[in-house]
């Protein structure tokens, strides 16, 4: 703590003005600290455009007091995002995670600050992004100016976070504890079905992927007597440590970073911080190398589980909104389904409770007016609800039609199929 680039929250945060497009550091490594900071400066600011992917903490972006001087254009909306993102004064931008770096290195939203959380340096002086390399490192790479929030209980991890602390404008010392979510928390039966369901589709030697929630949990947990299993993910959570510890994932078999877990970020429990800290074995990249078809393909058997809010029954795929409203993003679903399906033996996977917490189908007709395709009838392959599985790929309009059908509540099957004979004419 002894360079003299130390300074408090409150003096490191007047280095944004107004005008200014301020990246936030995102997931586990959000740096809460040096946010509330800044927005206690409100009545200083004006017009300050805010750029994220998932945020997590106890901060309120949609406060009265923010509305004219912080704007949030989102690339990924969270649930600390969602309504302002959904209101006037926040915007979202339709974008692969893979392809966000590019916006920021080729000028498309050219970054004024950074605003990221960190390891301390190490004896070579190099900090760590720890959790969350995914964006943040081009965001690193290309703003005018960096505030990192330097927090001992970050994580040091190998790959692609690691910067030197010349390259870091101004440091704030600040020792907190991480954001931390519990997927296996929120489970119902439905999911722990699906999860079997999907297990059984899991061969061995292939190179795993999984979304974010609790169905990639209980897929983990029924998959302890496979062998020689990849990982190569954009995320991941606590569902994967036993697995690495028991040597189901071992990596053997990949045909790229063989020995290696690959991973763009986590999010989970103070365990698997603890974990993948200073650990060789697990390697946290660049979104745009790890969410990289051409990287994802090389690996064989490349299975992909991803999730959906509706679908319908031409096999269109909404995963990022409720009509109009914004709920999450595109993310890197496209990114891995279609990489899964350029793999040798790859299995692409959406996975989806057939109703929701309400009871209302999410098998539907036709997806909601103002909805968004995330995954196209073209690129969609597996679907798994708790009522099974299928492959749509290769099947024609009513072939996947009457299969979906099979996948849907009981309890709307009737009503599919009313509309599949208004749509098709034929039984």
């Amino acid at each position: 703590m002894e360079n003299s680039k130390y300074t408090t929250a409150e003096i490191a945060v007047k280095h944004i003005q107004s005008g200014d497009r301020v990246f936030l550091h995102g997931s586990a490594a959000t740096p809460v600290h040096l946010i509330k900071a800044m927005q206690q400066r409100h009545e200083e600011l004006k017009n300050v455009e805010l750029v994220s992917i998932t945020t997590l903490g106890d901060i309120d972006f949609n406060h009265p007091s923010w509305k004219n001087s912080f704007f949030f254009n989102s690339l990924f909306v969270s649930a600390n995002t969602r309504s302002v993102i959904n209101s006037g004064n926040g915007d979202y931008v339709p974008v692969f995670l893979s392809q966000i770096p590019k916006l920021f290195k080729e000028g498309f939203l050219p970054l004024d600050v950074a605003i990221v959380q960190v390891s301390p340096p190490d004896v070579h002086g190099f900090c760590s992004l720890g959790t969350s390399v995914d964006i943040a490192r081009a965001a690193v790479d290309t703003a005018k100016h960096v505030i990192a929030q330097v927090n001992p209980q970050m994580p040091r991890t190998h790959g692609d976070g690691f910067i030197h602390i010349d390259k870091l404008n101004t440091l704030v010392w600040h020792d907190a504890a991480l954001p931390e979510v519990d997927y296996s928390a929120k489970v119902s039966s439905a999911m722990v079905t699906i999860g079997q369901h999907i297990a059984s589709l899991v061969e061995d030697g292939a190179t795993l992927q999984l979304g974010i929630g609790g169905i990639p949990d209980q897929v983990l947990k029924n998959l302890g007597n496979h062998k020689n299993l990849g990982l190569h993910t954009e995320m991941l959570s606590d569902g994967v440590i036993p697995l690495i510890q028991s040597g189901v994932i071992n990596n053997s078999l990949k045909k790229i970073n063989r020995g290696k877990s690959i991973t763009s970020f986590m999010i989970g429990t103070k365990k698997l911080y603890d974990f993948v800290n200073d650990n060789p074995g697990i390697r946290v990249m660049d979104i745009s190398y790890a969410n990289d078809t051409s990287i994802i393909r090389q690996n064989p058997n490349v299975t992909a589980i991803n999730s959906a809010i509706e679908l319908d029954l031409t096999g269109q795929v909404c995963a990022d909104s409720m009509g109009t409203y914004q709920y999450s993003g595109i993310g890197g679903q496209m990114d891995f389904i279609h990489g899964a399906s350029l793999s040798a033996g790859g299995k692409p996977i959406i996975a989806l409770p057939s109703v929701t917490s309400k009871g209302i189908s999410r098998i539907v007709p036709f997806l909601k007016e103002g909805a968004g395709v995330v995954t196209t009838r073209g690129h969609i392959h597996w679907v798994v609800t708790e009522y099974g599985k299928v492959n749509l790929f290769g099947q024609s309009f009513k072939q996947r039609a009457k299969a979906l059908i099979s996948l849907a509540h009981p309890d709307h099957r009737e009503e599919l199929e009313r509309a599949y004979f208004e749509r098709f004419k034929v039984l």
